[in-house]
This record gives structure tokens, C-alpha cells and sequence, in this order.
């Protein structure tokens, strides 16, 4: 707990209990903003690739108490699933439909597992919409690379070969992170666009069109065969529906990507 707290883990409030069949002593606690994460002595029977990662920190710092790796590992595994199906059902829960996910997201996906594959999980996740904003990082043993390398092509973030280091997967965990806040970001400055598009009237739509196509407000009146007054009018109140202040915003905003 000491050395936690060294390392900068504070207001954290620990749990302290006896770990299972090998009696190691291990603390668990509970940070602020509710990431848990644990603290262990000796032998921590931790499954799988993060059962490396206890293991590799414990040979390269020489030291029982696993603090560092650990923490960072458990703090991003917000959620753990043991196969497909039960992935599948976690999103049956999610309203896909108002944008989840709604905050930076990444899954970590194994290319072979018992049940549904990795692979075709990835697709239906395709065909659902969520690869952008939910960018996959598989993880693949040696025989399976040439299968990752087809999923990366397909639109799979990333893929991992097992065994691999302590850092080589929170980094690409990182870099996924941020790719996904992008994918958020601009999921959501399309809704808003689509919204403000909405809200325009029929004509207000046949005045923003000449507009951006550089057309001049005496030949906007002359086509639509109405008065430059008019047009005028259309005009201020498109800018003020598509929140723009000029005819080079409103063209440029009607040209980013999803628009």
C-alpha cells in the first residue's frame, strides 16, 4: 500500500483480504473516479497475457509488490468478457442507436476463442457500425498473423502477437483510445450537422445551395424568381441555423467528412 501510494495513487481507500488456495496477502482498492485495481504480494494467480504482464514486471523491477504495470493494466480493463456471446450480450443492453459507445472505448479481441470467433465478431461489429468508435486491437498467436493482417485490412485498429511486452499493448490500447475520441468527436458534429439541416426550410435549402455554389444574391433572386430582399433574408437565417458566419464556412462545413 506504501508503495502505491508512492507512486502517486492517493485518496485511495484499499481493502485488504487473504488471496484464495495460495494465502498471498493482497490489497484491492478503489480510486476516486471509481477505476479498480489491485496491489500484490508473492504469488497472484493472474490468467493469461495479464498474468504476464504481473510476471514480466516482477523480473524486470525485482520486486514482489506489483505496482506500475498492474495498476495501469486493470485500471484500462474496465471490463472483461469471456467470450463472444457474452460480448454480444453487453451490447444487446447498449442503445446503439443514440451513439454507444459515448466515451473513448477500445476491445481488446482474441482471434480464437471457444464458441463465436474473434473474426466474426469483428464483422458484426462491422455491420453494426461500431469498428470506427470502437477500434479492435486483436490479440494473435504466431500461426494466426496472416488472419490479423487480413482483419487490419478490413478495419481492425491494430493487432497484437502474443507473447508480447508490458508496454506494447497499453500502447496501442493508448493510441486506440484517442482514435476512438475522433471517431466520437465526429459521429457527433455530424448528428448536430444533420439537425441543423433539418431545421431548413424547403427554400432556405435552394437559397444554401447557390450560395455555396458561389452564386451572387441578384442570381440566387433571378433563378428562384424572387427579390434580393428576399434572398437576404433566406440567407441570415441559414447562417443562423447552421450556425456559420460566412458562405466560405458554410461550404467548408458541408465538406467535412459524414456531411
Amino acid at each position: 500500500i506504501k508503495a502505491a501510494n508512492d507512486s502517486g495513487l492517493n485518496n485511495v481507500k484499499f481493502y485488504t483480504y487473504y488471496g484464495g488456495v495460495t494465502g498471498s496477502p493482497t490489497a484491492m482498492g478503489a480510486a476516486a473516479d471509481g477505476r479498480v485495481f489491485m496491489v500484490a504480494y508473492n504469488h497472484l494467480n493472474l490468467p493469461g497475457e495479464i498474468g504476464k504482464v504481473v510476471t514480466d514486471f516482477k523480473k524486470k523491477f525485482g520486486d514482489d509488490m506489483y505496482t506500475g504495470a498492474v495498476y495501469h493494466t486493470f485500471a484500462m480493463l474496465s471490463e472483461g468478457f469471456a467470450n463472444a456471446e457474452a460480448f454480444e450480450a453487453h451490447l444487446a443492453g447498449r442503445d446503439l442507436a443514440a451513439g454507444w459507445p459515448d466515451a473513448p472505448s477500445c476491445l481488446l479481441l482474441d482471434v480464437r476463442m471457444p464458441g463465436t470467433s474473434g473474426l466474426v465478431l469483428f464483422e458484426r461489429l462491422i455491420e453494426r457500425g461500431l469498428a470506427a468508435a470502437l477500434p479492435v486491437i486483436f490479440l494473435t498467436g504466431h500461426g494466426d498473423v496472416p488472419t490479423a493482417v487480413a482483419a487490419v485490412k478490413r478495419g481492425a485498429f491494430d493487432f497484437v502477437e502474443k507473447p508480447f511486452s508490458d508496454n506494447a499493448l497499453v500502447d496501442r490500447v493508448v493510441q486506440a483510445l484517442e482514435t476512438s475520441g475522433q471517431a466520437i468527436r465526429a459521429r457527433r458534429a455530424g448528428q448536430a450537422l444533420a439537425h441543423s439541416l433539418a431545421e431548413l426550410t424547403e427554400r432556405e435549402r435552394e437559397v444554401m445551395g447557390r450560395v455555396v455554389a458561389g452564386l451572387a444574391n441578384k442570381l440566387i433572386a433571378d433563378e428562384l424568381d424572387i427579390s434580393v430582399r428576399t434572398v437576404e433574408v433566406h440567407r441570415a437565417r441559414v447562417f443562423e441555423k447552421m450556425n456559420v458566419r460566412s458562405a466560405v464556412e458554410l461550404a467548408n462545413l458541408l465538406r467535412e467528412p459524414g456531411s
